[in-house]
This record gives C-alpha cells, structure tokens and sequence, in this order.
C-alpha cells in the first residue's frame, strides 16, 4: 500500500512538470503559402495557372490550384508573377573571375583571396535566381571551403557541388602553370590533378576523395583560356579517361569532361564520362556516339560568346587565348542547335567566370537563338541538370518533397525568355533571399 501511494504521489508530482514543459515547446513553424500567377511544371513541360506552393521547414508539402489560405500561414503574394524551380547552372567557377588582369593576378593573389571573393560571386549567383551549382574547377580547392561555408550557414550563396581542381595531362588545359616559366612551373603531379598514366589518375581520383569533393572534373582536350597553343588537341589519352571514370565511379562520382575537340569529345564519351562541357567541334558521329551512351551535354554557350567578343579588345587576353578564343567561341552557339536537333540530352551550363558572375540567365537567350524551345531550355536548367547531378529527388521541381528553390519573374519566360534575366522573388530552402527585385534576409 505504501508503494502504491508513493508511485501516485509521484506521478501527481510529474504531471505539472510535463505540463510546463510541453508549454514552453517551442511551436512547429507555421507553413508558407506562395502565391503565384502562374507555375511552370518542367516535368510535364506546360505552364500551370494560379496555384499555391505550401511550404513547412524548407521542404514543399503540396501544390494546389488556385490562391489558397490557412489560418496562421505566411502568405507570400506573386499573383502577378510565373513562378519555376530554382535555377541550377552545371558549369561555373565560383571562385575565379577572368579579365584583363588575371594572368598576372595569379602570382599576387592566395587562395584565400580566390576564396574570399569567391563569396562575392556566390551571392551574385543566388540573387539572379540559381540556386544551386555545379563548380567545375578552381585554384588550390577553394570551392570546397566556399561550399561548406554556404551549408554551414555562414554565407549566403547557391548549393555548390565542387569538383575542387581539374584532373588533365602535363601541359594540357588543366595544368596551372602553362605559360610559367621554367623555374617557377615546377612539375606538378596527381595531388594536384596533374597525370600522365592510369595510375596517376587513380591516385588524383582517391586524393580528391580525400578532400572531400563531390564530382570530377577532366580536361581531355585543350582549351581557350589556358597559355598554350591548341585549344582543341586531344591531351588525354583513352586509357586515362577510363581509369578516372573508373575511380570516380566506385566513389559514386560523376565525371564531366571539358571537350572541345572531336577526337577528344569521342574519347570521353568511350571511356564513360557523363557530361561533355562546351563540346565545340562536336560532329554527328560523337552525337551519335553520346546518345547511344546517354552522355549529357553541356553547352555553355555564354562564354563562346564572351570570349568571342572579348578577343576583338587588344590586350584583354594574351595574344595567343585572343586567336583561340576568336576560333572558338562563336561556334558554341550552332554546335548546341545542332545536338537537340539531333536529340542529345542537354543540361544547362555556362562556365561562370569566364564571364562576370550573375549574368547567367544570358544563356536562356543564346539557348533560344540557337533554335532550341524556351521550355527545352528551362526543362535544361531544371529537370535536366537536376539529373545531371544524380539529385532528381531533391531539386529541378516544385512538387511535394522537394526542396522549397523557387524562383519568379514578372510575365511569361516562355514568351520572352529574356524575363529569367530579371528575377524578382528567389526562394532557397523556403528562405527568402530577394523579394521585389530586392536582396533581403530572413
């Protein structure tokens, strides 16, 4: 009797407690509701009318017809707007950021100071609508510190997957020293991306594993911007490129494969890669070749014509990048109507920093000059890169599950896409970071 009146009073005694506690709780944040316009559903490939996005902790839980409302929801009113996915763009440095004087800049400045204004074009990146990235190549691998700093919360910016430094041959494209001179170009090897057999690329594979990378990077062929001749020869070998897939495949890696030249871009799709970046003397047999591997394609259409423009300015690229760069870049444009027409995946890139961070959205434009459909060219930016990036689950939509990226524009992008320039309300992770054409902070 005596146990029994003690475990009553007990439980009496432990009542209120459990009562305070559960009162001072902190409340389940309340939903978001978005209003929008209108809503373009990549997925299906059509333009939805008024609907509302409910969003709860970062995450969409439904999308209804119509402008709903719940008692205690925040209600975020773009009745007036045509809401999308957030943007995702497959090629960009983050951290780097050519110009007349980055030959030169690359002996005064630290990877800290890549780094640190690496923030700077992050932010940009965000605010014009993309939410996340894939960062193809930096310095000393500063992107990964960037990245992390972003998920940690410290800095706002676009979702990073890095690929830390470019894996390529000894004097190829991916080789930091070219134009060096000897004293000073040492000899670098696979810690720093740098291989010359089978082996080393294994070694480079496993060492950026350690680092903490989240995709490979290659450069088979030679390119534009680095100090040497060619910007279109083969510079890895068959056997190369398919012990770096092979490496980076068991780590659960995907592969992207800077390719300009056709030999090169045969190569890459042969030894498994799973994107061609730029692919510029892509001919019909290497779309053949990639649509029976299923190998995605990455235009980049924004830096030909860049680079293309800027080779006319005397002195703006060394003399040597200017005749590469005037060959070059105004081909992207037809090589990408080309491969939809012939019925290549595409995924959206633009390789940022080659051109000033923030003006990504140009590439809808170019996409459309090229005769490829407004809607192909968001489902490219959304659905498509989305896939590329092996996180079809997670982003590319707006759709119950899916990480609440939301991004709108005044108007209808599929009658001028030009609209996705002048992004308006961006949404990462149902955090508001612009609104009303203005930065803001949640």
């Amino acid at each position: 009797m005596r146990f029994r009146l003690t475990a009553a009073t007990a439980a009496l005694l432990v009542l209120p407690v459990a009562l305070a506690a559960a009162d001072t709780a902190p409340a389940a944040p309340a939903p978001t509701l978005l209003h929008c316009g209108h809503l373009i559903d990549p997925a299906a490939g059509r333009m939805l009318g008024t609907s509302t996005v409910v969003i709860e902790q970062g995450r969409v839980v439904a999308v209804e017809p119509g402008a709903i409302t719940r008692d205690g929801a925040r209600v975020i009113d773009l009745g007036r707007s045509t809401c999308l996915p957030g943007l995702i763009d497959a090629h960009v440095h983050l951290t780097m950021q050519f110009g007349p004087t980055t030959y030169s800049d690359q002996f005064r400045l630290n990877p800290a100071d890549y780094a640190i204004r690496g923030t700077l074009y992050a932010r940009r990146t965000l605010l014009a609508g993309f939410t996340t990235v894939r960062n193809l190549g930096d310095i000393a691998n500063e992107s990964i510190a960037l990245r992390n700093a972003i998920n940690s919360g410290l800095i706002e910016g676009p979702r990073i997957y890095t690929a830390g430094e470019p894996i390529g041959s000894t004097g190829g494209h991916a080789d930091p020293t070219d134009g060096y001179r000897m004293d000073l170009a040492g000899d670098p090897g696979p810690l720093h991306g740098i291989i010359d057999s089978p082996a080393d690329a294994w070694r480079a594979v496993r060492a950026h594993y350690k680092l903490g990378v989240d995709v490979i990077k290659i450069m088979p062929s030679g390119g534009v911007l680095d100090e040497s001749a060619s910007g279109d020869n083969p510079q890895m070998t068959l056997d190369e490129i398919t012990a770096v897939v092979a490496a980076a495949h068991d780590y659960g890696y995907t592969v992207a494969a800077h390719a300009h030249g056709a030999e090169a871009i045969r190569r890459a799709v042969l030894g498994g890669v799973d994107s061609i970046e730029h692919g510029t003397y892509m001919d019909a047999a290497d779309m053949a070749l990639m649509k029976q591997h299923g190998t995605w394609y990455v235009p980049t259409i924004t830096a030909g014509e860049f680079v293309a423009a800027k080779a006319q300015v005397p002195g703006y690229y060394p003399p040597q990048v200017a005749a590469k760069a005037a060959a070059i870049g105004p081909k992207i444009m037809a090589t990408a109507g080309k491969a939809y027409r012939a019925g290549v995946r595409i995924a959206f890139g633009t390789d940022a920093g080659v051109y000033p961070h923030g003006d990504n959205a140009k590439e809808f434009a170019y996409m459309v000059e090229a005769g490829i459909p407004a809607m192909a060219a968001i489902q490219a930016a959304t659905v498509n890169a989305a896939q590329l990036l092996h996180h079809e689950r997670e982003i590319g939509r707006v759709a119950p599950g899916y990480r609440a990226d939301i991004v709108a524009v005044e108007g209808d992008p599929l009658a001028d896409v030009t609209l996705l320039q002048h992004v308006g309300f961006v949404m990462k992770d149902g955090a508001v970071v612009k609104q009303s054409g203005r930065a803001v902070i949640e």
